[in-house]
């Protein structure tokens, strides 16, 4: 499991550090990495929660500083397909529940220059728009993220 809360998000990431439950007080929001292959002109990615099978991608989109879920969130995910270009069939938006947790399914990216990898894009109204790069382990068949989002208030 991975967890991107506070300061420590990019380190956490970056070295595919395992998490721990975020804490009982407030919650600091999660720092954005910026960048990735999202594209405001582009098409809008389709709905949908999976795009092939493999690895399974779930998580929670809380909100800075109670860390109550946040309802409704657009998490766009986006991977290379096996030829190591970003198309069409490894992007894909869900929408966040009550709880704020979404699943995404789809196949083991591939290595690329980074090793295997999973862009995330999170959107909601009242919020800081967040992005960021999931990594995998090696041999990682599942994977968990927890987001916090800042207000944009």
């Amino acid at each position: 499991m991975l967890l991107l809360v506070g300061v420590a998000a990019a380190i956490a990431t970056a070295a595919g550090v395992a998490d721990a439950k975020p804490a009982t007080t407030a919650c600091r929001p999660t720092l954005s990495q910026g960048g990735g292959p999202f594209d405001a002109r582009a098409a809008p990615p389709p709905r949908r929660s999976r795009i092939g099978r493999g690895h399974v991608l779930t998580g929670r989109i809380l909100r800075a500083p109670d860390c109550k879920p946040v309802r409704g969130a657009v998490v766009e995910l986006w991977q290379e397909s096996p030829n190591g270009v970003y198309d069409r069939r490894g992007h894909a938006a869900v929408v966040t529940g009550r709880f704020g947790t979404f699943r995404f399914e789809g196949p083991v990216p591939p290595a690329g220059f980074r090793g295997p990898h999973i862009h995330i894009h999170v959107s909601a109204a009242g919020y800081d728009d967040f992005v960021t790069v999931y990594l995998l382990a090696r041999g990682e068949k599942q994977g968990r993220v927890t987001i916090v989002l800042a207000s944009s208030l």
